[in-house]
């Protein structure tokens, strides 16, 4: 098992900037590719960004391309997200995810974490 953990939601004005952080146990941290997800009221999970296990590739959502960034720091097991010129539509619980494979699909992802609340007011 491994067990994912975010923090460093919170709330934000509009172009405003906040870093989430997800911190992994359990397993080999540097085996699995990483992926954010987030869910807002009403609306299905969707696809933020993810890495690859030695962070040679990434890939983001339409939605936030450059205005997101993911990384992942292997030595301290933990993968971020880094959200600048936030929107209102930004808000959701946002997850993060492990799996074998770089991918956009929630169903590749094997673990998953609790969530972590942001919320951007206009």
């Amino acid at each position: 098992q491994m067990q994912l953990v975010e923090s460093g939601g919170g709330l934000v004005q509009a172009g405003g900037s906040l870093r989430v952080s997800c911190a992994a146990s359990g397993r080999t941290f540097i085996t699995y590719a990483m992926g954010w997800f987030r869910q807002a009221p009403g609306k299905e999970r969707e696809f933020v960004a993810a890495i690859s296990r030695n962070s040679g590739s990434t890939t983001y959502a339409d939605s936030v391309k450059g205005r997101f960034t993911i990384s992942r720091d292997n030595a301290k097991n933990t993968v971020y997200l880094q959200m600048n010129s936030l929107k209102p539509e930004d808000t959701a619980v946002y997850y993060c995810a492990a799996g074998t494979a770089l991918s956009k699909w929630s169903r590749t992802y094997d673990y998953w974490g609790q969530g972590t609340q942001v919320t951007v007011s206009s």
